[in-house]
């Protein structure tokens, strides 16, 4: 009676999750529903959405090969989903074996005037191309794919290459609705495993099955089981203030520490950072281009070498480096590094201008170690072990009296102690081959804000005024560029930047493109709207946002601006006797949760001079998921006050 109970309680459970979202998500077998059911309801941007996913690992017991079985059931929703009928795989080849995919089976179903029809996927529909000199690409297309027709597909991967165990993808770049995962790792192998991205597991469970592999000589071992299941998980969607994106892909992956063989012998693969930092110490791209004093001796001026104060010394020299050498854009650290060939033509990589300033500042007395790092677009490097593969990257750490300088001479108008946006990516692993290395933050301690400071006045009809800007940090770097690039074209590009206002008389008041900020002061004549008998005045003559860059209905990945970020436009407009204001945009402030962010929007008037303000402060460098609602709505709120905010006034 109990037995039969729960079974009709699984049951009803089953069928009411079926009928709320109207798919059979439990296995291949598709439904009338799963046909006729033509919207997804939890995202309705979807253009396909795989029902139901499986995947299982596991170790021949015959040949000692890696098998992975796979299975997938899709909906495609719309046009736009037609793309995830063709299915790509890559096969692995070295001259140490081949992956082989095989076994590949699949079939397209339609609703046709109430009757389901099913075509299956021929083998001609079934090819391979060379992708590169390692892969090679399978590829097959399903047949008769229409606007809610439902495929489903399965195939096996046979691998001899058991340092590379099969990870799985939960998270796509479409909804899925249940994926599981299952393994069976033989004691021979130990793999580090990770799991990954902001998508909890829905249920896990783990068990020891013995005698699961059979060696010589009455050797066996037992397996370590595991099941990983995800329910109704997100599409990944790219948006604005992100990293790479295999940052945020909720998966898991494994990476192979330890095998003992059925002979007792042993390989460690997993190395320490001990290990790592002896590797590197010896490395002839690294370690020993590092050493490589004869080659950046004599190259910095007498005046510049025998300068008393450290950090001038130290900051000619980066300046130095930064106008000799040109960086050619590659990124290379481990390999292709040489120090010599740099000085010899005069541009190189990023490895080798960034090892030319580590080898000139120490031999110039300044304290300096290297840090390597993995640049924005390439990722997070692992933490819980060293993976040499993850770092693409080198910059140097500089001590000068008690502070700490962080510093790449590969841009030409980076200011000494800032480092490129593309180095912004959490934490670096600092080299010291005496002490041993460690983990540092390079996340930048000052906020990067914009300033304007709008003054104007009414007289004889005309609105005009000055305006002084000072971009300071990592917004004032694109201008200097600009700037210093073309003076000419950046001056016209200000002028023609807004239909309704004159801009004239330009000054630059920054120093050079060394500086942290760029300074400019420059003239305006601002044209008004006139309606009726009124006209009207947009007071924000600069916008720093003129549209919300957060349009995603759920955000599953952080929000990672790179640095803290400020934003101030003040504007004050004497009226004189001229017009009289009729109306003024409402103040009002808005704050992040926990304080790490705020906008304060104001206005008044006082004798006919109006002034506004808007402040904007983002006071953290990176958001979780958790606040992306209240981001949206602080962003709304900001392109509101900027697009919006008109004040009114009449002739007197």
């Amino acid at each position: 009676m109990k037995k039969h109970l729960i079974l009709t309680t699984l049951f009803l459970t089953s069928f009411i999750l079926k009928a709320q979202s109207g798919f059979n998500s439990e296995d291949l077998t598709v439904t009338r529903q799963d046909l006729s059911t033509n919207y997804f309801a939890k995202d309705s941007t979807a253009n396909a959405v795989v029902l139901y996913e499986y995947g299982n690992s596991y170790i021949d017991k015959d040949n000692y090969k890696l098998y992975t079985e796979i299975k997938k059931k899709i909906k495609i929703l719309n046009k736009k989903g037609f793309e995830q009928a063709t299915i790509t795989e890559l096969e692995y080849h070295s001259n140490k074996g081949n992956e082989v995919v095989k076994d590949i089976t699949g079939a397209t179903y339609n609703l046709d005037g109430g009757r389901v029809t099913k075509t299956k996927l021929e083998k001609e529909s079934i090819f391979e191309e060379e992708y590169d000199d390692n892969y090679t690409l399978v590829k097959f297309t399903f047949p008769n794919i229409k606007e809610g027709s439902v495929i489903t597909y399965s195939y096996t991967i046979i691998s001899p290459f058991l340092f590379k165990y099969k990870g799985w993808d939960f998270q796509d770049e479409i909804p899925k609705l249940y994926s599981e995962y299952n393994t069976s790792i033989p004691g021979n192998w130990e793999y580090s495993i990770k799991l990954i991205g902001y998508q909890n597991l829905y249920d896990k469970w783990e068990t020891i099955r013995n005698n699961c592999l059979s060696g010589p000589n009455g050797s066996y071992a037992n397996c370590s089981e595991s099941q990983y299941i995800m329910k109704d998980i997100p599409a990944f969607i790219p948006e604005d203030y992100m990293t790479n994106k295999y940052n945020y892909l909720s998966r898991i992956e494994y990476e192979l520490k330890t095998f003992r063989g059925f002979d007792g012998r042993v390989k460690h693969y997993t190395k320490t950072w001990d290990d790592v930092d002896k590797e590197l110490r010896t490395d002839e791209s690294f370690g020993r281009q590092l050493r490589k004093s004869s080659v950046s001796k004599e190259l910095i001026p007498t005046e510049i070498s025998e300068e008393p104060n450290l950090l001038k010394r130290a900051e000619s020299i980066y300046h130095f480096i930064q106008e000799n050498y040109t960086w050619n854009g590659e990124f290379h650290l481990m390999k292709d590094v040489a120090v010599k060939d740099l000085v010899k033509k005069g541009t190189g990589n990023s490895g080798e201008i960034n090892i030319l300033l580590h080898n000139v500042l120490e031999q110039n007395g300044i304290d300096v170690k290297p840090i390597i790092l993995s640049t924005r677009a390439n990722g997070f490097p692992t933490k819980i072990f060293p993976v040499l593969t993850d770092f693409n990257y080198i910059i140097v750490q500089a001590s000068i009296d008690g502070n700490t300088y962080y510093l790449d001479a590969t841009d030409k108008y980076m200011p000494f102690g800032e480092l490129p946006y593309r180095c912004l990516n959490d934490e670096g692993r600092l080299l010291d081959f005496k002490e041993g290395s460690s983990w540092v933050s390079i996340e930048p301690k000052s906020s990067s804000n914009i300033i304007y400071h709008v003054k104007l006045k009414a007289d004889n009809g005309k609105i005009t005024g000055t305006v002084n800007t000072a971009a300071r940090g990592y917004h004032s770097l694109p201008r200097k560029k600009s700037y210093y690039g073309n003076p000419t074209a950046y001056e016209t590009k200000l002028l023609d930047q807004n239909e309704n206002i004159e801009i004239s008389n330009f000054e630059m008041k920054s120093e050079n493109q060394y500086s942290n900020d760029l300074i400019e002061k420059f003239d305006v004549e601002v044209q008004l709207n006139e309606v009726a008998d009124r006209l009207y005045f947009d007071p924000f003559l600069f916008k720093f946002f003129s549209k919300n860059p957060f349009k995603l209905q759920e955000r599953t990945y952080p929000i990672d601006f790179g640095y803290k970020d400020s934003f101030m436009y003040s504007m004050e407009i004497d009226l004189g006797e001229d017009y009289t204001l009729i109306d003024l945009p409402e103040s009002k402030n808005y704050s992040l949760p926990e304080n790490s962010g705020r906008v304060i929007f104001t206005s008044t008037n006082n004798n006919n001079v109006v002034t506004l303000l808007l402040k904007i402060d983002f006071l953290k460098a990176k958001y979780e998921p958790g606040y992306y609602p209240y981001l949206k709505e602080f962003m709304n709120l900001v392109t509101n006050f900027q697009t919006k905010s008109l004040i009114s006034l009449k002739r007197t």
